[in-house]
């Protein structure tokens, strides 16, 4: 069962994008709950907590009214909010005005908005910093920066290391040549795709991926790399 740490409340206006959403937190180690309004949202939250809310504002100013109403008279909760809209910069700036933590356009990439979603829950709640984490007999270790299998330690670069926990941190997650350049190189940094071809190829050859271990990097030239593990049956 999945702890309030891990527990994420979601009041989404789009069936098709509450569906993209869930998926994304689920593939990711978040449960998911949906909720029909922001009230029956907050009736909720005087019975347990939730590790952070996510919360639909709509499109246009109009639509956000009851949002920042929400939000004003939010008394004695602290759960930190991140809000979803098109996109719009008046949008992103209306709903952080009003109080939001943070704000996510309805047309996020993954593997942005699994970080944005890990970063607000970090702020709030800073035990739950994720440092390991275990995918079937692989194991990462972030402050010590080390890689193993079935006990065994696999000696990774920084940058190799880097990587795996990027791709280990959102299996079945499709990764962008560009995220992956600016999450190992900078932000700022014009990495030719070459180059993060040879770093995946080096960290399939080290780690070993294949169907023994159940963990293979799979590439799409259009959407970028992403990492699938099979479960033992």
């Amino acid at each position: 069962m999945l702890n309030n740490s891990e527990n994420i409340g979601c009041y989404v206006r789009s069936d098709s994008l509450f569906a993209r959403l869930q998926a994304l937190l689920q593939q990711s180690g978040f449960g998911c709950e949906p909720f029909a309004t922001e009230n029956s949202l907050s009736r909720m939250l005087s019975r347990r907590g939730f590790a952070l809310l996510m919360i639909d504002i709509g499109n246009h100013r109009d639509d956000s009214e009851d949002f920042v109403s929400w939000l004003n008279c939010r008394t004695g909760n602290s759960t930190p909010v991140i809000a979803l809209s098109q996109g719009t910069p008046e949008m992103a700036a209306l709903a952080l005005n009003a109080g939001a933590d943070d704000f996510i356009g309805a047309h996020f990439e993954a593997v942005e908005a699994i970080a944005r979603i890990r970063a607000v829950i970090r702020r709030h709640h800073p035990n739950s910093m994720r440092r390991t984490i275990a995918l079937g007999k692989f194991t990462l270790d972030r402050e010590a920066a080390s890689a193993a299998y079935d006990g065994v330690a696999v000696e990774l670069t920084p940058r190799e290391f880097t990587m795996a926990w990027l791709f280990f941190s959102s299996p079945g997650v499709f990764i962008s040549r560009g995220t992956i350049g600016a999450s190992i190189w900078s932000a700022d940094s014009d990495v030719a795709g070459r180059t993060i071809e040879q770093h995946v190829y080096k960290l399939r050859k080290k780690l070993q991926f294949g169907p023994e271990r159940r963990v293979i990097i799979r590439t799409s030239y259009s959407q970028g790399y992403r990492l699938e593990y099979t479960p033992e049956p």
